[in-house]
């Protein structure tokens, strides 16, 4: 049997045992208020009876007389006559008088007069009153014992002589009877409380049902316990919004994920969220749709699905998974691929020379062969098409601006080095040098692709302050693009902003987005700013990087310098 199956009959019962008990007690209670008021009416009575100055005078009279009169002539006397007077007119079941002795001197059978009364009326004869519920020979009855005094000589009671007593009583049939009429009411209103009952509680098994999604308590905890276990166990971020709006979910990864507090019992809307996240829960949005978002310095990627049971609108579940280590490493291995790229290039201009020099060497030309040879020794074996090259000590910097300027001249746009470029120290953290730099100069070379100036440019300048502990390097990048297109500086900063998003910088963003950019920065001590914002026909935005703690001292651990160049080339 269901849960919910069992509550209802469980109600039912409570509510069919309380309104039988509570029926019951009413109409107990109005029984006894009906036995209660005959007692009274029928001390009234007797009371009315016993006071009558003429009964008193017949009833003292016969108590003088030696013995008791026969039936007959108690039959035809004043007491029968006055007793059943007062019992047919007020519809007593009886009205009986007594001598002092007990014995019966009016009675509605008359055959029972002269008899001792059936019960017992000494009470009444020690001269106090009583009310009385008892059986006698008219069956049971409600009723009342009064004494009766002799008369005065002015005639009225006193407390004198008792010479008889009064007993009246009214039948509990007619008692019954009376409850009877009462007792539809009660029974009309026991029926009404049993009907509302039994309508309340099939409406909270209804609810019931509908709250639990028709789940049995069994099924619900362990429900419960897969919850927790499976969501404070997975990596990702899970987020559920309920159908009203409210938040009903927010598992500790996704706590991690947004660097936010729990927020669980929050409204949705209102709630301290990215703005991308709300998005993917409005009317229009679709569950396939994926959004990535920078929050509390990670790249995420965000999806909605919608949660039905059955036909019912549960409200929507949001994944967050975490994807900075994977777009840090495709950035790396786009930066390694991009020297890999000018590598095999200058591999085999590597391997013309040599053969040049074979050559003089073969047909005897070996003072051409070592000028070619001086020649190379002081250009250098490897060409990049970018200029300046030379203000570059270091290697790592040289191959990776090197690589990046071969990209940049394959899309048409001149990569060269500022004249205020000066790095004397190595690179000490290749990995976020890669980021910030790379992302600088992708967005700019795209910037110069799309931008309208005929001369396509980008020009870099890095300066580093190797003579300090600070590791500092400092990043200038300028394009001939066309700018920020009115954009204020700080809005190219925002939460999940990247520029493959803005029709001004078409194609670049392909990373991390600045937004990224200046977090890592900025998590280092330094920072990512636009120093201009550029205009329409070039030349285009300035951006500059400060990143502290990426530089060595150029006396310090070349050769560390070189293997850590080495194993970040290798990926």
């Amino acid at each position: 049997m269901r849960f919910s199956t069992q509550t209802l009959l469980l109600q039912l019962g409570v509510v069919l045992l309380v309104v039988l008990l509570s029926g019951a007690v009413h109409a107990w209670l109005v029984y006894e208020r009906i036995g209660d008021e005959a007692e009274n009416q029928a001390l009234t009575l007797a009371r009315t009876v016993a006071a009558d100055p003429d009964i008193r005078e017949d009833v003292q009279a016969i108590s003088k007389e030696e013995g008791t009169p026969p039936p007959s002539v108690l039959a035809a006397g004043p007491l029968q006559a006055a007793a059943e007077a007062a019992r047919i007119r007020t519809g007593a079941l009886f009205v009986v008088i007594t001598d002092e002795t007990g014995l019966r001197l009016a009675h509605p059978e008359i055959a029972r007069l002269g008899e001792r009364v059936s019960t017992d009326p000494s009470v009444a004869l020690a001269g106090q009153e009583i009310t009385t519920r008892n059986t006698g020979t008219l069956g049971p009855s409600a009723g009342a014992k009064v004494p009766v005094y002799a008369p005065s000589s002015g005639g009225v009671a006193t407390a004198g002589t008792i010479v008889g007593e009064v007993s009246v009583g009214y039948s509990m049939e007619s008692l019954s009877k009376s409850l009877a009429r009462d007792i539809v009411p009660i029974a009309l209103t026991a029926g009404g409380a049993l009907l509302a009952g039994v309508l309340a509680s099939f409406l909270l098994r209804r609810r019931l049902q509908r709250l639990t999604l028709g789940l049995e308590p069994e099924e619900i905890s362990t429900l419960v316990h897969d919850q927790v276990a499976v969501l404070q166990g997975v990596d990702e971020g899970v987020i559920g919004v309920a159908a009203d709006g409210r938040i009903s979910v927010f598992n500790a990864a996704a706590a991690r994920l947004l660097d936010l507090p729990d927020a669980t019992g929050q409204d949705w809307a209102t709630a301290n969220v990215p703005a991308q996240l709300k998005q993917l829960t409005q009317p229009a949005a679709r569950d396939a749709e994926a959004v990535e978002l920078v929050a509390g310095g990670r790249v995420l990627v965000a999806s909605a699905r919608k949660a039905w049971h059955r036909k019912e609108d549960l409200g929507w579940v949001v994944m967050l998974r975490d994807r900075t280590e994977l777009q840090q490493l495709t950035r790396q291995l786009d930066a390694v691929g991009t020297m890999s790229t000018a590598l095999r290039a200058q591999r085999h201009e590597f391997a013309n020379q040599l053969h040049t020099i074979a050559g003089f060497m073969s047909i005897g030309q070996h003072e051409q062969a070592k000028e070619y040879l001086a020649r190379i020794s002081a250009t250098g074996p490897l060409k990049f098409p970018v200029e300046q090259a030379e203000l570059l000590q270091d290697t790592y910097l040289q191959a990776f601006v090197g690589a990046k300027s071969v990209e940049a001249s394959e899309r048409g746009v001149a990569l060269r080095i500022g004249p205020e470029t000066l790095v004397r120290g190595h690179v000490a953290d290749p990995q976020d040098v890669t980021t910030v730099l790379g992302n600088l100069i992708d967005n700019a070379v795209s910037a110069a692709v799309a931008g309208s100036a005929s001369e396509r440019w980008v020009e870099l300048e890095l300066l580093d302050d190797a003579g300090q502990d600070s590791g500092t390097l400092h990043i200038v990048v300028g394009d001939s693009g066309d700018g920020l297109g009115g954009l204020e500086p700080e809005e190219v900063f925002a939460e999940g902003f990247t520029t493959s998003e803005h029709p001004v910088r078409p194609g670049a963003g392909q990373g991390l987005g600045l937004a990224l950019v200046r977090q890592l920065a900025r998590r280092r001590g330094g920072d990512v700013r636009v120093l201009e914002t550029g205009r329409k026909g070039g030349p285009g935005a300035v951006f500059m990087a400060t990143i502290p703690g990426v530089m060595g001292r150029s006396g310090d651990g070349g050769a560390e310098a070189g293997t850590t160049m080495r194993e970040d080339s290798s990926g």
